[in-house]
């Protein structure tokens, strides 16, 4: 891979800093924002992508090895079935006064999958599916309390966990979220737990298990589930009536074919995807128990937006091609083939490191010390002079070849051994051309 520039000066960082202008918070989410990698290094913007290639807005090509938008393209860009199902669909028309035909062919094969659920509604964004889950879980139960685990997006009943002036959520993925806009009413509504901490959700469930209408967690994220703990909120759920919601946007579909939960062989009373269900394409889902869903008929979940056609479309030609590609053994093998390599060439070069994944996502982590940040920002810095999109986190997906992520790893060895003989010098910050990443949530200025 041939080396990129990235200076400034250039088409891709000025229009990031018109959009900075015009755009509050300079990207519409906050993964995307480029402080959050590398600071007027990052990318912002791209013009074309194909596989696991992008092209800039200045013609610099990258291969991605950090997160394949942000988990959404699990058959890698622009997949030609999914593409092509949905140009056919626009040409036949996206959104009437009618109903695309398209969603029950999709509802019956999200609940041919998963034989435990009986119904569907959909959605076009992940967030906002979260919301309509919760919606219909204190509409069946009548209660208003939830307990969450895991990372589940920007709405008020899931932010409100931070109104206690206390980061609730900073070890639920992301840190630093503030709660400003979230009425202050809604304090005492919802309580964060930590996975395979069972004992945690027991003491909610003590105090707040009267009013308790949903338990809402990822099933898996980086970590395995332990000593019984899916089996064990399970039974608590069922033993004080609650609902049971998995928030599948994530890694739904990145290791088999359905939820996670499925290969965990616990199932819930609603599930919930987004992301890969249409390999980039906007489309949610919610589904679950029909005595469950009954909560979507007695609660006011509409939107006109749910109901044009190119999400569905998209969410059926997905289905179909990891049902005909079936890609989980090459995932698989390439997220194991990365983490063993981060391992291997951390130890050659003697660097402090940690690796984590499960659900084939992939996650590496300097440190610990002061340094470690430094060390993140330094390791995506260098790794785009060689051409590559790389961070602490990867998601593979079924264009990354075994062949490419030897090419991947040839590059982190390089990077590796400058970021070492760095910290064994001047330290990394000298390397730095600006300033370190951002971490978690903050204003930008």
């Amino acid at each position: 891979m041939s080396k990129n520039s990235s200076g400034q000066g250039n088409r891709t960082q000025e229009l990031y800093q018109r959009g900075k202008v015009l755009i509050p918070g300079g990207t519409q989410l906050l993964s995307k924002r480029p402080e959050m990698y590398a600071p007027e290094l990052w990318p912002a913007y791209f013009q074309s992508a194909k596989g696991i290639s992008l092209t800039d807005l200045d013609g610099r090509n990258f291969q991605d090895f950090s997160t394949m938008g942000i988990g959404a393209c699990l058959l890698g860009y622009g997949c030609d079935a999914v593409d092509e199902a949905v140009i056919g669909r626009i040409r036949k028309g996206s959104t009437t006064t009618l109903n695309a035909p398209e969603e029950v062919e999709l509802a019956e094969k999200l609940v041919s999958l998963h034989p435990w659920a009986q119904q569907a509604r959909f959605t076009r964004a992940g967030g906002e599916a979260m919301a309509v889950a919760v919606r219909i879980a204190r509409a069946i139960t009548g209660r208003s309390v939830v307990a969450v685990c895991g990372y589940h997006g920007w709405t008020d009943w899931y932010l409100s966990a931070n109104l206690t002036g206390a980061d609730a959520l900073g070890g639920h993925l992301m840190p630093g979220l503030e709660p400003a806009g979230v009425p202050v009413e809604l304090t005492g509504t919802t309580f964060t737990f930590r996975y395979n901490q069972i004992a945690e959700l027991e003491a909610i469930v003590a105090q707040h298990g009267a009013k308790l209408a949903a338990i809402v967690m990822e099933p898996m994220r980086h970590d395995l589930p332990k000593d019984g703990f899916l089996e064990n909120v399970r039974a608590i759920a069922d033993r004080n009536g609650t609902v049971l919601i998995h928030d599948e946007i994530t890694n739904g579909f990145r290791a088999n074919f359905g939820g996670s939960h499925l290969r965990l062989g616990v199932n819930p009373d609603i599930a919930v995807f987004a992301k890969a269900l249409g390999n980039g394409y906007p489309i949610g889902a919610v589904i679950g128990r029909a005595e469950v869903m009954e909560g979507a008929q007695r609660a006011f979940v509409s939107s006109t937006s749910w109901t044009e056609g190119i999400g569905s479309t998209a969410g059926l030609a997905t289905l179909m091609e990891f049902e005909r590609q079936q890609p989980w053994p090459q995932i698989e093998a390439v997220a194991a083939k990365v983490m063993q390599g981060w391992r291997d060439l951390a130890q050659r070069h003697g660097l402090p490191f940690t690796v984590h994944g499960g659900g084939n996502l992939c996650a590496l982590h300097f440190g610990p010390g002061e340094d470690a940040n430094a060390t993140r920002t330094l390791f995506t810095q260098e790794m785009l002079e060689l051409g590559y999109l790389a961070g602490a986190g990867f998601y593979p997906c079924a264009a990354h070849t075994l062949a490419a992520t030897e090419d991947y790893l040839t590059a982190v060895d390089q990077v590796f051994a400058n970021i070492a003989s760095a910290l064994a010098s001047e330290g990394v910050r000298s390397k730095l051309k600006h300033r370190e990443a951002d971490q978690g949530f903050r204003r930008l200025t």
